[in-house]
């Protein structure tokens, strides 16, 4: 299905409709049951009558960790955001062009890795996507005009800039973002939707990868641009292994200090099934080796990060050893309370036992989840709740989420009941255990 012309020039502003959710700061409610959890003797012991004896014990009770309403990734990021969308609105793109550069130039990046400029070209184009996305939310069909002013002007603005790689580069990431949001409305539909859907969504791909295909060789020298050629591999569809890995590479060796193109080679080669996944093993060693000054033996882990909690066939060929290194030199190299939760959760929710898994890959899985006890108890400070959620969610980005704030919470839930379990024998014993500044404490009950 081809795409038509651009509108008019005041078309984007008529598209752009913006769905925004702020997330409030999250309160902890009462009266929830610890699981398999029996009364801490001591509270018991104290009791003075038998209703109070037998009451349940609230996961507050027994545990205490701090759950900052914000931190210094999500404000950097949403900072980054802001700018990015403030300046589309004003048509500045010149400006925002300008900062895309100046942010990928230097490598720019928040505290967790997150590529600045990336981060303002998301915002640049957030309102086109959203408006998509609700609209197929809600339903409308695709000739709706919401569905397609947006991104046409989009395109109208890149003609305007001179066809830019940037600029070239922020359009194509649109398409892509709303190919993915056709894919994911594709399938709460039935068949004859779905296949309109899914035609609209091959029509965005199609264009994505034209406007990349475009752009001079000397432009994917950035890693902006590089990284947007990457992302066409997470649409599906077959490839071969070792191209992947080879545009990866030279994405990785453009920004060897950023692991999100490191977990995006590991994802996308276990995608490629039994072909990507033999290849998986020799491409994390090699990544390893491009990033070794930078991460230690970390790049190893971060290839196999998201394939491990994924596929149980990444568990077979894994280096156990080898991983847990990396993660220790994950912790050791960047320390920040948001790598520290995303390692915690991935070991204790991510990897946490599939009933249908072979014994020798549950074996896998269970070796490396031990590292929960030394992240949790020497590192982890404070609770970030929706790295949680998404640990639970598998890490998966499509995942649908009807409400941020329940999704936190229930992240929130998850955490406490991993932490509390941990700490099992403390609290059995009638303590309660309080998470410091200096790490968790035990204390009297």
């Amino acid at each position: 299905m081809p795409l038509s012309a651009p509108p008019a020039k005041d078309g984007l502003k008529k598209a752009l409709r913006l769905i925004s959710t702020r997330l409030p700061p999250l309160r902890s409610p009462g009266g929830i049951r610890l699981p398999h959890l029996p009364l801490p003797r001591a509270l018991a012991a104290g009791a003075t009558d038998a209703a109070e004896a037998t009451a349940p014990l609230s996961l507050e009770d027994v545990l205490s960790i701090p759950v900052p309403a914000t931190n210094a990734e999500d404000e950097a990021a949403d900072a980054a955001i802001a700018k990015g969308q403030f300046l589309a609105r004003q048509e500045l793109w010149e400006d925002a062009e300008a900062r895309i550069i100046a942010a990928d130039t230097a490598r720019d990046a928040t505290p967790g890795g997150t590529p600045i400029a990336d981060l303002l070209a998301y915002g640049a184009r957030a309102d086109v996507v959203n408006a998509v996305e609700h609209a197929l939310s809600e339903g409308l069909p695709l000739t709706e005009r919401v569905t397609l002013d947006g991104i046409m002007s989009l395109e109208r603005m890149r003609l305007e800039c001179a066809r830019t790689p940037v600029m070239s580069t922020v359009v194509a990431l649109a398409h892509l973002d709303i190919s993915w949001a056709c894919r994911r409305a594709a399938r709460r539909k039935v068949n004859r939707q779905r296949s309109a859907i899914l035609s609209r969504a091959e029509a965005h791909q199609s264009r994505a990868r034209a406007l990349l295909e475009q752009l001079p060789d000397e432009a994917a020298q950035q890693p902006f641009v590089a990284a947007a050629r990457c992302a066409l591999y997470s649409a599906g569809g077959a490839a071969e292994p070792r191209q992947i890995a080879d545009d990866y590479i030279d994405l990785i060796r453009l920004d060897p200090c950023n692991p999100r193109h490191q977990r995006a080679l590991g994802t996308h080669l276990a995608e490629q099934g039994t072909h990507g996944l033999s290849a998986l093993e020799l491409e994390a060693r090699r990544v390893a080796a491009v990033v070794q000054d930078h991460w230690g033996a970390a790049g190893y882990a971060w290839v196999y990060f998201d394939a491990l909690a994924q596929s149980d066939a990444a568990c077979l060929g894994v280096d156990v050893a080898f991983f847990l290194d990396g993660i220790a030199d994950i912790v050791a190299r960047a320390p920040s309370q948001d790598r520290i939760n995303l390692m915690s959760a991935y070991c204790s929710i991510a990897l946490k036992p599939r009933p249908n898994s072979p014994p020798e890959v549950a074996q896998v899985r269970a070796q490396i989840a031990e590292a929960a006890h030394w992240l949790i108890r020497d590192h982890l400070r404070e609770l970030h709740p929706m790295i949680w959620a998404h640990a639970s969610a598998g890490f998966d980005n499509d995942a649908p989420v009807r409400s941020l704030r329940q999704f936190a919470e229930r992240g929130r839930m998850d955490a406490m009941r991993a932490i509390a379990d941990l700490f099992r024998d403390e609290i059995e014993a009638g303590y309660r255990v309080v998470f410091t500044a200096d790490g968790p404490e035990v204390t009297p009950g």
